[in-house]
């Protein structure tokens, strides 16, 4: 059955503000909506009561997309745990659907939103020109999902060096000023990859 609707569900405004921008540009004429919360906490807090709302009256053409940073999590077992807040819920979630029908996609932003910035460095030069081109292509800054140290905290450190945010990022502003530039086919972010893919899957 064709998708008519996504639901996003996502930790924080700042996820919202970039997703608002790069959905319809991948989803094309599917309706979405994003939903924040106030951080990861708050979110899978949620989460177990707001799925069991939406088993009670989930159209079979929805989708629901539920967006955590992975942080200092072990990938495998909070993937684990919203697997099994959808399970419990009633929910079937693509993992456990073995190419069936499902109402629930689980992602992970690894290990956080600023990751995808690193992934598409242009689109961060684009937004802010007095960043250094050859940050990507530093060791450190290579692989986007291996940034050690905090990615938040190493995007802020690399843009107050190139001039901006010298009180502190404003992750709501630089979210839209980056995802407007996003190229999500040439992003090298393996977690935006995994991400833009399956929302990709839901337009066919």
């Amino acid at each position: 059955m064709a998708v008519s609707h996504v639901e996003v569900l996502v930790e924080e405004p700042s996820m919202e503000a970039a997703l608002r921008v790069l959905l319809p540009r991948v989803l094309g004429d599917l309706s979405f909506d994003v939903y924040p919360h106030q951080g990861k906490a708050d979110l899978l807090k949620r989460l177990p009561d707001r799925l069991h709302g939406y088993a009670k009256w989930l159209p079979d053409d929805y989708r629901i997309v539920v967006v955590v940073d992975r942080d200092e999590d072990v990938c495998h077992d909070l993937k684990q745990q919203l697997e099994q807040i959808a399970s419990n819920a009633g929910l079937r979630s693509r993992s456990q659907a073995g190419g069936q029908s499902y109402q629930v996609v689980n992602r992970l932003a690894i290990e956080e939103l600023e990751a995808w910035y690193f992934g598409d460095w242009d689109a961060v030069r684009s937004a802010y020109p007095k960043v250094p081109a050859t940050i990507s292509s530093q060791a450190k800054y290579r692989d986007p999902d291996a940034i050690t140290g905090g990615t938040w905290e190493a995007f802020e450190r690399v843009l107050k060096r190139a001039g901006y945010f010298q009180t502190g990022l404003r992750k709501i502003e630089a979210a839209r000023a980056v995802a407007e530039h996003w190229q999500p086919q040439t992003n090298r972010s393996k977690s935006f990859c995994v991400f833009r893919d399956v929302l990709m899957e839901m337009t066919t």
